[in-house]
């Protein structure tokens, strides 16, 4: 992403997604940045700054200051913190085996953002996958907050199977699958077919393919997009299975529009993860 402000909305809208995957409320932020000043000007941490605390205001949140330091890298993020009840904090692993597990946000931004990096993606979809990482989970959290949740995690650099590796290994329990249910962006799937996979996707597969098994007959750009690395990509919610359908209705009523009920989780296999 070249635009300054597009690159703080979407910072900000990540650095906020952990506090939400945890059943928070986030209320203060504090800017970390490192940035070139002998090769850049400062007009673009400013747009970047501008960016960061337009998407702090959306989401209700007071950024109380900052530090920064001369870098021979940009990088811009936030220090978020956020409040919740002890007994209400939603871990990675206390899922329970029969829950159904929703994913709202649609996966591929890797494989998007790599097709943007070769000069191959539409203005359309660039400016679609740009307003989706820079999208709030508030709308995600809130709906949640109503239903019987058991676990919550955000989806973002190890893809989609590699947090939710994160969330069954040391739970007892697997998951399953269905790869016709996932929401996927918009020609994620041709890029993947081009060959634009991320280095990241690589890595991830490579790092947890001891306990995926992926059937034969899932699509090969499914398989690319299901390690794709995410930026800012939406929360994986774990819930009960008879409140699914309502908790699904709740997030379309309230803008998550692409959320998705993608698999279940089970008791066997052990720890693995079943791609149907």
């Amino acid at each position: 992403m070249d635009d300054p402000y597009w690159f703080g909305q979407i910072a900000a809208a990540n650095a906020l997604s952990d506090v939400y995957a945890m059943g928070g409320v986030p209320k203060t932020a504090m800017n970390l940045v490192g940035f070139p000043l002998k090769h850049m000007d400062l007009a673009i941490l400013r747009r970047i700054l501008e960016g960061g605390l337009d998407k702090m205001t959306e989401a209700g949140v007071v950024v109380v200051g900052g530090h920064s330091v001369e870098d021979n890298e940009l990088k811009y993020g936030l220090s978020v913190t956020g409040f919740v009840h002890p007994d209400k904090v939603l871990r990675k692993r206390s899922l329970k085996a029969g829950d159904r597990l929703i994913l709202t946000k649609p996966i591929g931004t890797g494989i998007i953002n790599t097709a943007i990096k070769g000069g191959l993606a539409t203005p359309e979809i660039t400016q679609f996958v740009t307003r989706l990482m820079a999208a709030l989970n508030r709308s995600a959290a809130e709906a949640m907050a109503g239903h019987p949740v058991h676990a919550c995690t955000d989806v973002t650099g190890f893809g989609l199977l590699g947090h939710l590796a994160e969330m069954v290994v040391g739970a007892g329990l697997g998951a399953e699958i269905d790869s016709t249910s996932l929401p996927i962006i918009p020609h994620a799937l041709e890029y993947a077919a081009m060959g634009l996979i991320p280095g990241g996707a690589y890595k991830n597969r490579e790092f947890r393919e001891t306990i995926v098994a992926i059937e034969p007959s899932v699509d090969r750009g499914v398989r690319d997009v299901l390690f794709d690395p995410q930026t800012s990509g939406g929360l994986l919610i774990s819930v009960q299975a008879d409140h699914a359908d309502a908790l699904l209705y709740d997030l379309h009523r309230k803008g998550a529009a692409d959320s998705a009920i993608i698999g279940r989780v089970v008791s066997e296999p052990f720890e693995q993860i079943r791609v149907i």
